[in-house]
């Protein structure tokens, strides 16, 4: 069993995880100021409130996309597991056949997704992952990672809304009975939920035309669960799908961790 922190601007998923299941899953706020003793911390009580020993942990792995806090996570989680923590990016292995430009830059989080869809699920394949940003990346038929797209999350978007529209007020993310919504709350609500559920579906749509055939579509990320139920696609939610790929990258490191 290894622990896995994936790292993102709002959220620090932390989990544990070993090649049979998924132990836990709890997420942290992101705090750019915090010290590595503080997140240390943050660790042990995560694990002491899971059950999980230190002792019973063989390592760690951590993927990022917060580069300020990323070292600072690892001492922190080092000091708790008294063992290295391999950090997911260049040099480390995934296995993955990168086709960007620069496959280098490809943030962390869509190599760990990606590598841990090539193992539960048939390619093609889209991952649509809704944190802070909507990451969108495509796995070919071949295996092969051939690009995505980016766009501003749903709370992100939301935030900004309300941000510079003086008379719109902050609004849950539950769902209303309709779309065409019959005043304010009501109408941003409809933007918000259906809004993003019909970008997704239009981003499919457009993906598969160009690749010239359907896709198996997996979800994962925060917000997934309150946008993909109303996506006209069929999409698979995996929650666990980044730690997965964290124990798969962890695997194929192990012997030789940075």
């Amino acid at each position: 069993m290894i622990l896995a922190i994936d790292i993102g601007n709002t959220n620090i998923v932390i989990g544990c995880i070993d090649k049979d299941k998924t132990h836990f899953i709890e997420r942290l706020s992101t705090v750019r100021t915090k010290t590595e003793l503080e997140y240390a911390v943050d660790i042990k009580i995560v694990l002491e409130l899971a059950r999980i020993r230190t002792q019973d942990l063989e390592g760690g792995i951590i993927a990022s996309v917060v580069p300020q806090i990323t070292n600072v996570m690892k001492i922190a989680a080092e000091k708790i597991l008294k063992k290295e923590v391999l950090v997911v990016g260049p040099g480390v292995k995934s296995g993955l056949n990168i086709l960007m430009d620069n496959p280098a830059t490809l943030g962390s989080d869509l190599v760990v997704g990606a590598v841990a869809a090539l193992a539960d699920y048939p390619t093609p394949f889209i991952v649509v992952d809704m944190g802070t940003a909507t990451t969108i990346c495509v796995v070919d038929r071949e295996k092969r990672y051939i690009g995505g797209a980016i766009l501003p999350g749903v709370l992100t978007s939301l935030d900004s809304l309300t941000d510079r529209a003086s008379q719109l007020g902050g609004i849950g993310l539950d769902t209303p009975g309709r779309v065409i919504g019959k005043n304010t709350i009501e109408c941003m609500k409809s933007g918000v939920i259906y809004g993003n559920a019909a970008c997704i579906d239009g981003i499919i749509d457009r993906m598969e035309e160009e690749l010239g055939e359907k896709t198996t579509v997996i979800a994962t990320g925060g917000l997934a669960e309150k946008i993909t139920p109303y996506c006209r696609h069929k999409i698979l939610l995996d929650d666990e799908l980044l730690l997965k790929g964290m124990r798969i990258i962890y695997d194929k490191n192990k012997r030789n961790p940075r």
